[in-house]
């Protein structure tokens, strides 16, 4: 996890620099504000990718042929911007191999419920990339970067990031019945599916301002998810 978090970071701030110093919101980042060397970047991602290899190498023989993959989708996001509105969809694998990989590192073995967890995990995170992508609409349009929103506009991309997370909530709303949990998850669930239905309350297509405080609300929604299973899983 430290390993795959921490590289896709490095990738990502590599690979954007030029962009992300034309960026007003983002030309502050270490890179582009020169805090931190190219060297010192690409010296960092490679010992984090480094030790996500060796974990990798550690845990079990099928982390380890899976590994090209989930480094690949962790490489291709980033280029996806330059080329294609679908690019918040890129992030969907390269989500997915996060827990995904965390159940087959503990088991050893391929799930129906590893499967559902990962692409609920991966739309939830899509659809708070298109929101996220609306503070820079100007930006990408002048920039000839293929956000959805840049690209098909606000509307469009609102309803994206809501069908989005519908299915997000659907897919956890599933976990539920492969793993047999019980209230507790039910609750977290709801509660989640109540936050992620904030986000689109307070974003509209006339008023964007607030895309900054609805993305922020993403960072309650894993550790509710995980306190739900966990309760479930401490009263068996």
């Amino acid at each position: 996890m430290v390993g795959a978090r921490n590289a896709a970071m490095g990738l990502n701030r590599i690979i954007d620099r030029h962009i992300d110093a034309k960026n007003p919101r983002t030309r502050s980042r270490h890179l582009p504000a020169g805090r931190i060397g190219l060297g010192e970047a690409a010296a960092f991602t490679a010992g984090f990718l480094a030790l996500l290899a060796v974990a990798a190498w550690q845990l079990n023989p099928l982390c380890l042929k899976l590994l090209p993959l989930a480094v690949l989708a962790l490489v291709a996001y980033p280029y996806a911007k330059r080329f294609t509105w679908t690019c918040h969809y890129w992030m969907v694998p390269a989500q997915f191999f996060a827990p995904f990989g965390g159940w087959i590192a503990v088991t050893g073995e391929v799930h129906p419920a590893a499967v559902a967890l990962g692409l609920a995990v991966g739309l939830w995170i899509a659809g708070f990339d298109i929101i996220y992508a609306l503070q820079d609409v100007a930006f990408d349009r002048a920039e000839g970067i293929y956000s959805l929103p840049a690209s098909l506009g606000v509307p469009v991309a609102l309803w994206a990031a809501r069908a989005s997370h519908a299915a997000a909530v659907a897919l956890f709303l599933w976990l539920r019945f492969l793993l047999d949990l019980g209230a507790a998850y039910l609750v977290g669930v709801a509660l989640a599916a109540l936050l992620l239905a904030y986000q689109h309350a307070v974003v509209t297509p006339v008023d964007t301002s607030r895309a900054a405080r609805a993305f922020n609300v993403n960072l309650v929604i894993g550790p509710l998810l995980f306190a739900s299973i966990a309760a479930d899983l401490l009263a068996l």
